[in-house]
């Protein structure tokens, strides 16, 4: 059990030992026998703080009929039967195939209704009359094909107005239906009860989500995964740039130790704004008139894009933009010849002369702009911009803005109680009980929250500088009045100023008095440098190559910091070039601002990360700082944090970036050294963290990830994986766990320390609410019993104060824990590790090791070029694998510094 109170403390915080050694010893290589383990069952439930009564978004869900069993049935591939009998795929009709194949084919198939998952897998309540079917499906020409519009660039024939009207006839689908397994809902109830594996029951909810996900689907609905989102201007948000957020619901199935429950929230997916092309462009461009639209930018906005042509109402998926304008733009077009009615002549026109000659319709404002292309790469079929409106709900999977994401932050926040009534109302008006599939396999939904008992434990108190005490309040402290526990001596450092509307002589004024305040003695900069107009002009990296050679010029030494004035606040261009040249180059600290208004409180933020990048100690724990750790005081023990930064949405090409941290100078838990790497793009594992080097050395690029940080032997470890999936778990302690024990038997002479292995997963859907108060949960709210999982080790801890909306808490499942926390003593842990962020004067909503791993990976990440890294040069080489460019290496004078506060 982690305690507050009571334990000896001594007036001078614990000296700090020598930094593990930069070079670590040569290793063999010969293969080395590795354990296996296996997910821990809880040992028990946690009985420390105040007891709270609380409502979670799950509501109970009844099985009656337990003895159902669902038969899953394979569907083979969808094909279309042309007139000259080739076999064509078509995947973008599935759900409307198999409805009308249900329609047809009724009695065929016993009068059972479908549960479809939109692909190639379906269920039914009980068996089919046969297990193998073949039937040919009949669709209207509207469904089979969504129109082939004129001009056509290869020169086949082209629909005429009169054509349009034409019925067509029905397109022939073949449809094989096969049985593959059975899935019994009974898998479940024998899950919750032990007696089959946890695994067994996960098809059987699966087939209970994809029910929920055919009834979206059946109402028009936009489905990302378990979500749904309507096409409903209520829901919508608009963030700017043509973008709007729709709100919508996420609905799953889960076991917890209360039995079956459905689990009901709000969510909100990212959705272009539907209408005409061309006013989406000019919105996403914040242009005026299209010819300021960047139309580089606009082709790859508008790629894989839907849109409606207004002319004829059809559907076309945009593949690109046309090399000339529409005016300009030629393509060759069959025509019959005058003179002889049965002969053609190809000729070649454009698609402006098209439109007006062969189609009656005069182009005004797109005339001069490039065409949509809607074809196939060898057959382009182009569609002028005016004629072309962006259809409803379809997804912007695009990075956000700054901007953007602020507006939509600001537009979507619900309070607790707000978000209780509009989940109140739609398990109210969901119609569950209705589904016919439900009703067979007896399922009813409650419509009540489930209640549970949770506990808010004790807030750690903080020990700042001349041995005061801080308590923090609601999660929240501050350093008024107060000086740091370990404040740095800054006496040679230097100013540069990027911005132009920055006045740094006050900013350094303000800055040295704040740091006087605080403890820290800050003598006045060596050098204050401005940016010389004229370079303004020029490409970020020429900008900070130019201010360096001004700064270098001016010193006389490599300064202790510099203190980096940008121009924009945020995604500045010349952040990432600052960066690199400093930390990879020069070995410098340096500290970047763009402050909007100087104040107290953000002088003192500033000073905070400051003070932790040059060494220096903000606060810490009063145990920690009085060095009763429970587990931890007596025996050398390392905190781990992993994470794994991806790519913006939309860049599946950019490089992930797998970061680790690990605390320093036992026995404290808050200071970090971190090792970032480079690694497949999309990859949440971290692929190797373990690698043996030739000569042993870990030269700042961390190849050897976990060798880099693990420094000196330590006989504990407790290691904090941040975002790994359920279904991850396993490989999370049989390959990366046993990559860091390997990394210990290549070390003579030490012993494989004790681990506990933690998952920490923020992007879940349930939410804690009080139950007799408004406002969120208060900060240290932890739940071990009723709403977690039937027998593994896990709970829910909601560790800092929800200022703004509804609160997310982290679940945290415990795989493995050879050291022997108690349950008090390891949620106590983790509650105190989010007050130990040296950067922050908040408990933090996950703990702090996994917050610098993501700071860690965030910043090296900046030091790709994201602009160099083509589809060319990520391209599968002759075996296969896609080169991964590696990182700059961090300079020896910053690598073991806290680099990324």
């Amino acid at each position: 059990m982690v305690s507050v109170s009571g334990f000896e403390e001594v007036v001078e915080p614990p000296a700090l030992p020598p930094s593990p050694p930069d070079v670590l010893p040569d290793i063999e290589t010969e293969p080395i026998a590795l354990p296996t383990h296996s997910i821990i069952s809880r040992p028990g439930v946690g009985t420390t703080g105040k007891r709270i009564a609380l409502l979670v978004n799950l509501f109970k869900v009844a099985a009656d009929a337990t003895d159902a069993t669902f038969f899953q049935y394979s569907v083979f591939q969808v094909t279309i039967t042309s007139e000259d009998k080739t076999v064509v795929e078509n995947k973008g009709i599935g759900r409307k195939l198999i409805d009308r194949l249900h329609q047809t084919y009724s009695s065929e198939l016993g009068g059972k209704s479908f549960v479809y998952d939109g692909d190639r897998t379906l269920y039914t309540v009980g068996p089919l009359p046969d297990n193998k079917f073949e039937f040919t499906v009949l669709l209207e020409e509207s469904f089979a094909k969504r129109g082939t519009e004129c001009p056509d660039a290869d020169g086949s024939p082209h629909e005429e107005n009169k054509r349009s009207k034409r019925s067509f006839p029905p397109k022939a689908f073949t449809v094989e239906i096969s049985f593959a397994a059975k899935v019994p809902l009974q898998s479940i109830a024998l899950s919750l009860k032990g007696i089959e594996s946890y695994a067994n029951s996960q098809d059987a909810l699966r087939v209970l989500d994809t029910i929920l996900r055919q009834r979206a689907a059946n109402r028009g609905c936009l489905l990302v995964r378990q979500s749904f989102f309507y096409d409903d201007s209520k829901n919508f948000i608009d963030v700017g740039g043509g973008v709007t957020g729709v709100r919508g619901f996420h609905s799953s199935f889960r076991l917890t130790q209360g039995g079956l429950s459905l689990n009901l929230d709000v969510s909100t997916t990212m959705i272009v704004k539907p209408g005409p092309v061309i006013d989406f462009l000019l919105t996403n461009q914040s242009v005026r008139e299209p010819r300021y639209i960047d139309w580089t930018k606009a082709k790859r906005m508008l790629k894989n894009l839907r849109v409606r042509a207004t002319h004829r109402n059809q559907e076309f998926k945009i593949s690109g933009l046309s090399e000339k304008p529409c005016i300009q733009q030629l393509f060759s077009m069959k025509m019959k010849n005058g003179e002889d009615s049965n002969a053609e002549q190809t000729v070649d026109v454009t698609v402006y002369e098209y439109f007006a000659k062969h189609r009656g319709i005069e182009l005004t404002s797109s005339a001069y702009l490039p065409c949509l292309d809607v074809g196939k790469p060898n057959r382009p079929i182009f569609l002028p911009l005016e004629l072309c409106s962006l259809v409803p709900l379809q997804r912007y999977t695009k990075a956000l803005s700054p901007v953007q994401k602020a507006s939509l932050v600001e537009k979507s926040r619900q309070k607790p109680q707000e978000r209780i009534k509009i989940l109140t109302n739609a398990i109210g008006n969901s119609c569950y009980d209705d589904d016919v599939v439900l009703a067979a396999c007896g399922i009813s939904i409650d419509k009540q929250f489930t209640s549970v008992e949770g506990r808010v434990l004790e807030t750690p108190k903080l020990k700042v500088g001349k041995n005061e005490d801080c308590l923090p309040n609601n999660g929240r402290w501050n350093f008024r009045n107060k000086t740091l526990l370990q404040p740095s001596q800054i006496e040679y450092w230097a100013v540069v100023n990027f911005s132009a509307q920055c006045d740094t002589s006050y900013i350094t004024r303000e800055l040295i008095k704040c740091g006087m305040s605080k403890g820290i003695n800050i003598e006045r900069p060596y050098t204050l440098i401005e940016e010389e107009v004229q370079m303004r002009k020029y490409n970020p990296v020429a900008r900070v190559e130019k201010m360096f050679d001004l700064l270098t010029s001016k010193l006389t030494r490599d300064p202790k910091l510099i203190l980096c004035v940008l121009p924009e606040k945020k995604n500045c261009d010349i952040y990432g070039p600052w960066k690199r040249k400093c930390l990879i180059e020069a070995g410098v600290a340096t500290q970047c601002i763009s402050p909007l208004k100087i104040t107290d409180q953000y002088l003192t933020n500033v000073l905070l990360k400051i003070n932790s990048k040059l060494g220096g100690i903000n606060s810490l724990l009063a145990i920690e700082h009085s060095g009763h750790l429970p587990l931890i005081k007596d025996t050398p023990t390392m905190i781990l944090g992993m994470d794994v930064s991806h790519g913006s949405p939309g860049r599946s090409d950019i490089p992930s970036i797998a970061a680790v941290v690990g605390s320093r100078c036992w026995p404290l838990i808050s200071r970090y050294r971190a090792s970032v790497r480079s690694q497949s793009p999309k990859v949440e594992m971290i692929d190797a963290l373990f690698k043996p080097l030739a000569d042993g050395n870990d030269d700042g690029k961390s190849s050897n990830a976990a060798l880099s940080v693990l420094g000196w032997p330590k006989d504990r470890i407790v290691i904090l994986w941040d975002g790994v999936s359920e279904s991850q778990f396993q490989q999370v302690l049989n390959i990366e766990l046993n990559q860091i024990i390997k990394a210990y038997k290549l070390i003579d002479g030490v012993d494989v320390p004790k681990f506990t292995v933690i998952v920490a997963q923020k992007n879940h859907h349930i939410k804690l609410f009080q139950a007799n108060a408004l406002g969120n949960v208060p900060p240290g709210t932890v739940v071990d019993t009723k709403i977690v999982h039937p027998r593994n080790y896990d709970f829910y801890m909601c560790t800092h104060a929800g200022m703004i909306g509804t609160s997310r808490p982290v679940h945290y499942h415990v795989l493995l824990d050879e050291i022997g926390f108690s349950p008090d003593g390891l949620q106590n842990l983790i509650n105190s590790l989010a007050y130990v962020n040296q950067r922050s004067t908040t408990a933090t909503s996950i703990v702090a090791p996994i917050c610098y791993a993501h700071h860690a990976a965030a910043q090296m990440g900046q030091f790709l070029n994201l602009d160099e890294l083509s589809e060319a040069s990520l391209s599968p080489d002759s075996e296969g694998n896609i080169p991964i460019p590696e990182l700059p290496s961090l300079h020896p004078n910053v690598r073991t510094s806290m680099f990324f506060c």
